[in-house]
């Protein structure tokens, strides 16, 4: 991705999210972070609030998908002079429409069942639990069985793969349903983010876990698939329920929606999620993918800094001339884009 240099002041680029009491945690912010909170808290744990479950979480899927698609043309009329954004938004929506909205729903009315091809394990850790695969991949249905290896191959073929060559925003910046509402109706409030020291401290202690967390369960599982023992099946079933409700509902759903006017658009993606800490861990350690700086242009202008979505303090590397190479970054590219003197550049 080349540098793309634009043509806006740096006062304005600095004030300009400054001056909406929406994108600035005024009570507009605050009314919208109460009414996203509430309504995920309902759809996730009382969906009978609005009729039969099932199709609740139909018309969720619906809302969720029309909302990316609605945001994400807004952002590629934003970005229509920058190709790398309109490329990688169109991506979303597409996934996201397609494989995260139109086919799982076909899937399921033709008797194959429902499946996400754009989630994988660990994100979508039921997919790799022996209860899942073992009926795809034993199935006489050819294609679920192709359901079952998809899952398998994508997360030890595919992701280190991708990893290697792309970093992580070959799945947090072109695939994720997560991103996709992120990256599209978020995109106004990226610069939320706490770029402080204490928040670095606080997603390194909270992301990791996560991912340690539910790389026991599945391992358990697997063991007592292996070894049957009631005792053991009962405490793998119990984790995975805590794991599922305070994780996959509480903290990806409710928090992590609820709270982009207050804290930004990634708290999930940066806090949570541990496919993000698990494609971290493969950019910063096994990975071509970094964001290259030239110290001699920057001019401290912080435009950078101000819009990364995953609280990375850019400037300070620009600064020193330190190429960025974090486990954080998604590698959406704003920070390139912002920079009014190219000093960014992502390889």
């Amino acid at each position: 991705m080349t540098p793309i240099q634009i043509a806006i002041p740096t006062e304005a680029v600095n004030s300009a999210p400054m001056s909406s009491s929406l994108r600035n945690r005024g009570w507009m912010a605050y009314g919208l972070g109460i009414v996203l909170t509430s309504l995920y808290a309902i759809v996730y744990w009382r969906p009978e609030t609005f009729g039969a479950p099932q199709t609740v979480w139909f018309w969720y899927s619906a809302v969720y998908t029309l909302v990316v698609c609605m945001f994400g043309v807004k952002k590629i009329i934003d970005y229509r002079n920058e190709r790398y954004h309109m490329l990688r938004t169109v991506s979303l929506v597409t996934v996201q429409l397609l494989l995260a909205f139109i086919l799982p729903n076909m899937l399921q009315h033709s008797g194959h069942g429902e499946f996400y091809f754009s989630y994988f394990w660990p994100l979508k850790p039921e997919y790799l639990f022996p209860s899942t695969l073992h009926p795809l991949i034993d199935s006489p249905d050819r294609l679920r069985v192709f359901m079952g290896w998809w899952s398998v191959i994508m997360l030890v073929v595919a992701t280190p793969v991708l990893t290697y060559f792309y970093g992580k925003r070959w799945y947090c910046s072109w695939v994720c349903g997560c991103g996709a509402l992120a990256e599209t109706a978020g995109d106004s409030f990226r610069h939320l983010s706490s770029k402080g020291p204490l928040s670095w401290t606080i997603e390194r202690w909270t992301i990791y876990p996560v991912l340690v967390i539910i790389i026991g369960i599945t391992a358990l599982l697997w063991y007592v698939d292996a070894h049957p023992d009631p005792a053991l099946q009962l405490y793998a079933d119990t984790a995975n329920r805590i794991y599922g409700f305070v994780i996959g509902g509480l903290f990806s759903g409710v928090v992590g929606v609820g709270f982009y006017p207050i804290l930004g658009s990634r708290v999930w993606c940066r806090f949570g999620c541990p496919m993000a800490a698990l494609l971290g861990i493969l950019q910063k350690y096994a990975s071509r993918f970094r964001i290259e700086t030239n110290q001699g242009q920057c001019i401290s202008c912080g435009n950078c800094s101000t819009y990364c979505e995953m609280g990375i303090d850019v400037r300070s590397y620009a600064q020193e001339g330190k190429e960025i190479k974090r486990a954080s970054c998604v590698g959406c590219g704003v920070c390139v884009s912002v920079c009014p003197r190219g000093v960014l550049r992502a390889s």
